[in-house]
């Protein structure tokens, strides 16, 4: 899918929507094959790339205390913090001392929840409070419309039946989503 993605039939230029079809080429080429998805899999970088700038798109720039620039990452603590749940991929995430970038720590967090099969309720989590999101993101992004993150978040939903084998502790996703490495 282009980054100017399709959203209920009509062109967003430029604003994405969601991974609806590459969640149903993922779906389809996992149930044909019946193996895992691994980081070989054109799909899963297709998926990564969608979701992460889904994530960043018209994100407010926000700092950190100490001058940092906060990203996505950010957004999920927080989401997840607000709805009081202690979510095991934050605890893991921090865990990881080679990562030092908020983008590598969402990279590491998107992985892990598809391992897991979390993804869709992670970011549902995330996505329930208005205030929060009017907070961390501008009018075009469209988790702002319930109709579009209704449908980001149904396509997110079908990966849950998915299995996905990644290695979790990379310290190059401070740099880039791993290439067809298996």
């Amino acid at each position: 899918m282009e980054q100017g993605a399709r959203c209920l039939g009509r062109a967003l230029p430029a604003q994405p929507c969601h991974p609806a079809e590459t969640v149903t080429e993922l779906n389809h080429c996992y149930r044909e094959q019946n193996l895992p998805v691994t980081d070989g899999s054109r799909e899963l970088h297709s998926l990564c790339a969608q979701l992460e700038f889904l994530l960043q798109f018209d994100l407010k720039e926000k700092k950190s205390f100490f001058g940092q620039r906060k990203d996505y990452w950010d957004f999920l603590c927080q989401g997840l913090a607000r709805r009081r749940q202690e979510h095991e991929g934050i605890r893991f995430v921090t865990s990881l001392d080679k990562l030092k970038t908020p983008v590598g720590k969402g990279r590491a967090f998107l992985r892990y929840c598809l391992v897991h099969r979390q993804l869709a309720e992670s970011l549902q989590l995330c996505l329930l409070d208005p205030e929060s999101l009017c907070e961390w993101y501008y009018a075009r992004s469209p988790f702002l419309s319930p109709q579009c993150r209704a449908e980001i978040l149904g396509s997110l939903y079908e990966l849950d039946c998915v299995t996905f084998h990644l290695a979790l502790c990379r310290d190059d996703l401070d740099t880039a989503w791993p290439m067809f490495s298996e």
